[in-house]
């Protein structure tokens, strides 16, 4: 999870969208009350804090979060429009871990963001372990479905089956090609095995099921 504190809601915005569609947890803030709240229930593995909020400021933030057991071992990086050495030097003396000016590329953003949680020793590839869309979540080395909040047990076949719908978000799979990806070149049986799959993931996913549309005469798709 990273959180976001910034007070313009439209970079608030772009940044909680990039990091998301990185596959990465986001949540944004738009003051220090805010994010203290959230940061009473759960701490994240990151924080992106802006320099010029309303009431307390950044620096004031990140020496509270550096004074407390419980949050100074968080990494923080100083996303701000101050761009002068001294506030640059005043954030990291003050113990961020990176300093970014707005304005600021995207990819050099997210980089940024990557090396950050490399050098914590988390998990960088997050693409690669979590899928997700909505209220749904599949932890891909845990075997794991998180559906609206609860945990959902999957046979093999279902998982793979939702598994392959959420990495080809978007796409139509069709009958045969999802027999193809998940049973085999091999498998006698017919594309009627789809869909009776698709109508059991559908009833375990609860709401989230009906994240799988139907796509009449073709196939289905996330």
């Amino acid at each position: 999870m990273i959180y976001c504190v910034e007070d313009e809601r439209n970079i608030r915005e772009l940044i909680i969208y990039t990091l998301e569609s990185s596959g990465y947890e986001a949540k944004g803030f738009r003051s220090g009350q805010e994010f203290y709240e959230a940061l009473n229930k759960e701490k994240p593995d990151l924080i992106l804090l802006d320099i010029m909020l309303p009431g307390e400021d950044g620096v004031e933030i990140l020496k509270q979060l550096k004074s407390s057991d419980s949050t100074k071992n968080i990494p923080v990086m100083m996303v701000t429009a101050k761009g002068a050495e001294y506030d640059k030097i005043l954030g990291l003396d003050s113990g961020a871990d990176d300093y970014m000016t707005k304005p600021f590329g995207m990819m050099e953003f997210l980089a940024r963001v990557r090396a950050i949680l490399r050098r914590q020793g988390r998990n960088v590839n997050v693409m690669d372990d979590v899928l997700e869309k909505g209220n749904l979540k599949v932890y891909i080395k845990q075997h794991q479905v998180i559906a609206d909040g609860k945990n959902v047990e999957l046979t093999l076949k279902e998982f793979e089956l939702l598994k392959v719908l959420l990495e080809n978000k978007g796409i139509v799979m069709t009958r045969d090609k999802l027999l193809t990806n998940i049973w085999g070149y091999d498998f006698d049986g017919e594309t009627r095995t789809v869909d009776v799959h698709i109508r059991t993931l559908r009833q375990k996913l609860g709401g989230c099921g009906e994240l799988i549309e139907t796509v009449r005469g073709v196939g289905y798709k996330m």
